[in-house]
């Protein structure tokens, strides 16, 4: 008979060891779902970096096809170019609308803050390309991705 109350105070303490086991796998779920999240965020900071970069090899590839013309300027544009209305006179105004259109389509920001320049560097056949986007979290601050390229590869 001695060992009934033993009893009835090990049935609160099994009760206490249960929710602690509880909060404990509450806390490290939570921490899960965390590490998660973090990395859909940097998968699609990736996507959208990979994309940034094909988008740079399009125009640079367009660029080689047109050599003759991208030396003489005709590609060089700047940052705060609006995309134009479709079409173009000449091979390379229709290769810029393309490329910028891509850009507005793609990278997050739209026709806003999603865009695309070219400049030729100083003395040479190389041009620098820049890609700039806003990520949705960053409050206006852009992802500036920069290529430099060469036309006679």
């Amino acid at each position: 008979m001695t060992n009934l109350p033993n009893i009835r105070q090990g049935r609160g303490f099994t009760l206490v060891e249960a929710l602690i086991a509880v909060l404990v796998l509450s806390i490290g779920l939570l921490g899960v779902a965390g590490l998660q999240l973090s990395s859909l965020r940097g998968n699609s900071d990736a996507a959208r970096r990979s994309q940034a970069t094909f988008l740079a090899y399009d125009i640079a590839d367009r660029m080689r096809a047109n050599r003759v013309r991208a030396l003489a300027g005709d590609y060089n544009i700047a940052l705060a170019t609006a995309t134009p209305a479709a079409g173009g006179a000449t091979l390379a105004e229709r290769d810029l609308n393309e490329w910028r259109s891509a850009i507005t389509a793609t990278l997050p920001g739209g026709a806003a803050q999603a865009r695309g320049s070219i400049a030729r560097l100083a003395g040479g056949e190389q041009f620098e390309i820049t890609v700039q986007w806003v990520e949705g979290l960053q409050s206006g601050v852009p992802t500036v991705m920069q290529f430099a390229t060469r036309t006679d590869i």
